[in-house]
């Protein structure tokens, strides 16, 4: 047989699944930032804000297993234990994470400036709006109403301890694409701050953006953002667009208050034949 019959998808984009902290809610990613620190302080092997950002997107679990095997960490950490860090100490950290986050995730609920406009086109649209998080079932049960009282409210969201394997796994997205009731996966964008955001999509063939301003790679408040002068915005702007287009994101904009130009031109692209 001299040819193979190969289906090519052109039709609508169906659906967007976005990230929580750092990309609709919590300008920077601040919840999850603080709490690690301070887990960490009470094993007396305190930690950098950059150390406890680096794994951010990641179940938390496994974000505070990556936090001990940077290099530095566990060194700090033999010193101070006189053994490496182990599960069962990994296992302790997260029970002592938990309550601590829960105590303040409602604080950081406030939507991303454009988020809930973002929302409002995107079903303008038809397109359905899921999302993915790093953050567990009870974190959200706390987290999810608490910005719908703001104004931000998905169609579906779905956590890392409701799949096998949180990011960079695709599990959560295609629950999403279950529960959302859309398919192909290629019908699908994910839009993310961080690098675990835009595996997370690769790995379950969807077209992905990444937003560099409003997230942990930034991780300023919006306060200290318009504060950034412009040469030094501009200068952290590039090498932030640089690890996202390196890290494979198919578009990178500043935040989501910039994304719906970028859907449109992805919809051209499937529109065309052309695949993730």
């Amino acid at each position: 047989m001299e040819f193979v019959f190969r289906r090519s998808y052109r039709g609508p984009l169906k659906a967007v699944i976005l990230d929580w902290a750092g990309t609709t809610v919590d300008f920077g990613s601040f919840a999850p930032t603080g709490v690690f620190l301070k887990v960490f302080e009470k094993m007396s092997v305190p930690i950098t804000i950059e150390q406890a950002r680096a794994p951010m997107g990641l179940m938390k679990k496994d974000h505070i297993a990556a936090i001990t095997a940077i290099e530095e960490v566990a060194a700090a950490w033999q010193r101070t234990h006189g053994r490496p860090c182990g599960q069962e100490d990994i296992d302790f950290m997260f029970e002592q994470f938990v309550p601590l986050q829960m105590q303040c995730l409602a604080e950081y609920a406030e939507p991303i400036p454009g988020a809930v406009e973002a929302v409002t086109e995107f079903h303008a649209r038809g397109l359905k709006v899921g999302s993915t998080t790093g953050y567990t079932r009870e974190m959200m049960e706390i987290l999810v109403p608490a910005a719908a009282g703001r104004g931000y409210q998905p169609d579906a969201w779905v956590c890392a301890t409701d799949v096998p394997a949180g990011r960079p796994y695709p599990w959560m997205c295609y629950i999403n694409a279950i529960n959302l009731q859309v398919f192909p996966m290629e019908a699908i964008v994910k839009i993310g701050d961080t690098l675990p955001d835009i595996e997370e999509g690769l790995n379950a063939g969807m077209w992905t953006i990444g937003v560099a301003l409003s997230g942990n790679q930034l991780g300023l408040t919006k306060e200290q953002f318009d504060r950034v002068p412009p040469q030094e915005l501009e200068r952290k702007r590039k090498a932030i667009y640089a690890q996202m287009y390196q890290a494979g994101a198919h578009f990178v904009v500043d935040g989501i208050w910039e994304c719906l130009p970028t859907i449109e031109e992805i919809q051209a692209r499937v529109s065309r034949g052309e695949k993730p």
